[in-house]
């Protein structure tokens, strides 16, 4: 369903129009993104049953009675735990100058465009820091990235493998080279689909691939790597749901034992 949940897209068409007698949807996420996200599962479903723009009371209670739900913890009460650490990171001399004139820099040019001013454009600002905050862009220091490589020298020595999810390529690509040791492989926008099942055989079954990196939109859905104890966040994204669906690529029913998961934080002060 998490293929169908957009109604104008060619995919969804093509599977309305399939003849059946009967429709079933399985999804993690009926609605992701917007109510609408409903409406277009149900129009595989049940063709004009719900309706965009619907209020939200009346869809949930037309639903209700269409929707069989169970969590992990129902079906699994031996579910591993989930352990999160936050690891507050000092910015490296090379990050903190640039990002100081980068900030300075920005509020500046808020300020200057006064009326004209969006919150895109605040957006853009917030989105420049957090990058920095990933990789100087001059020398490419990256006090995340010192904090990984030696995290990742404990997940290698132990035997276990680890995902790093980042919203940029970009920083996937600036990580890879101090990564090289462990073997690191790579899932994200880039990788061509017809590859990246190939890519997730590897990981899984070459002892000497302790580590891959993954975009959040690349590797927040359909995956199963239950196999994997370690997930590092290197940058936040914006939705949690969309974080808490990237560290369920590794905390799934089958999985061997506790997940650790480190969420990095880089510390202006």
């Amino acid at each position: 369903a998490q293929r169908i949940k957009n109604r104008n897209s060619t995919t969804a068409e093509i599977v309305r129009a399939i003849p059946r007698t009967r429709s079933w949807a399985l999804t993690g996420t009926p609605v992701e993104n917007s109510p609408d996200d409903l409406v277009g599962i149900f129009d595989y479903l049940s063709p004009g049953y719900l309706q965009v723009g619907m209020p939200m009371p009346e869809m949930a209670k037309r639903s209700k009675d269409y929707i069989l739900r169970r969590t992990k913890d129902m079906v699994m009460s031996d579910m591993p735990p989930k352990l999160f650490r936050d690891a507050d990171l000092d910015l490296t001399p090379e990050q903190w100058g640039t990002y100081e004139q980068a900030e300075s820099e920005g509020v500046i040019r808020l300020a200057e465009m006064e009326e004209d001013l969006t919150i895109q454009h605040v957006f853009e600002l917030v989105l420049r820091l957090k990058q920095i905050c990933n990789f100087d862009p001059v020398t490419g220091s990256s006090c995340k990235l010192e904090r990984l490589v030696a995290d990742m020298e404990e997940v290698a020595a132990s035997g276990k493998k680890a995902i790093v999810f980042s919203q940029w390529v970009n920083s996937v690509d600036k990580m890879r080279p101090a990564l090289e040791r462990f073997g690191p492989l790579e899932y994200h926008g880039k990788i061509p689909h017809k590859h990246r099942e190939t890519v997730i055989d590897r990981f899984k079954n070459d002892p000497d691939c302790s580590v891959i990196l993954m975009s959040y939109g690349a590797g927040s859905v359909g995956l199963n790597l239950q196999f994997c104890e370690y997930v590092f966040l290197f940058d936040r994204w914006w939705n949690p749901a969309i974080e808490d669906q990237a560290i369920n690529r590794a905390h799934r029913i089958g999985a061997k034992g506790a997940v650790t998961v480190t969420r990095m934080m880089a510390t202006s002060f």
